[in-house]
């Protein structure tokens, strides 16, 4: 009968969360440096609603693609 609980697996699901979190920020990082405006300060002090919905569209297409590379 196979472990309910495997170390092996938890670990490697924290290790592909760790790694997919910090390549999902310096993607995040790598757009704030190639476009004009610091894309922060844009949204969270200028409320910029129409710049949020691009980033937050970046931000579920870098997620899918991670997904799909830990899954595939």
């Amino acid at each position: 009968m196979e472990d309910i609980f495997n170390l092996k697996l938890l670990l490697n699901s924290l290790l592909y969360s760790v790694l997919g979190v910090l390549v999902f920020w310096l993607s995040f990082l790598i757009l704030d440096k190639l476009t004009p405006q610091n894309l922060w300060r844009e949204i969270v002090e200028q409320k910029n609603l129409p710049l949020s919905i691009v980033i937050a569209a970046m931000c579920l297409s870098v997620a899918t693609i991670i997904a799909a590379a830990i899954h595939g």
